[in-house]
């Protein structure tokens, strides 16, 4: 699982938007038996957002692709985030992470 890196050290992210990248080869898991397990905690997550290019409203249109998107809409997961999150909500999401990736 990796997290998307700062760009440099000048910036720092507002952690507005959380995303991770699941490797299954590595992880032992997928982005989907995590979105499952977060679900029957009942934390909401979400795969990273679908291409432009998948979606229905553009089927048929020129489109550039190299693999990387399809690739991130694959394996990537929006985890809850916010300003509002408690700690307890945190410290609910880490355990999720960790009990999956535990079972991996």
């Amino acid at each position: 699982m990796t997290f998307q890196p700062e760009p440099s050290a000048d910036f720092r992210s507002n952690f507005w938007l959380t995303c991770i990248v699941i490797d299954p080869a590595i992880a032992g898991t997928d982005r989907e038996k995590l979105r499952l397990a977060f679900e029957e905690a009942n934390i909401e997550s979400r795969p990273l957002w679908k291409p432009m290019h998948l979606q229905p409203v553009f089927a048929g249109c020129p489109a550039y692709v190299n693999g990387t998107s399809e690739k991130l809409f694959e394996n990537g997961l929006c985890l809850p985030s916010g300003s509002n999150i408690t700690d307890e909500g945190r410290e609910r999401i880490a355990d999720v992470l960790e009990k999956v990736f535990k079972l991996s």
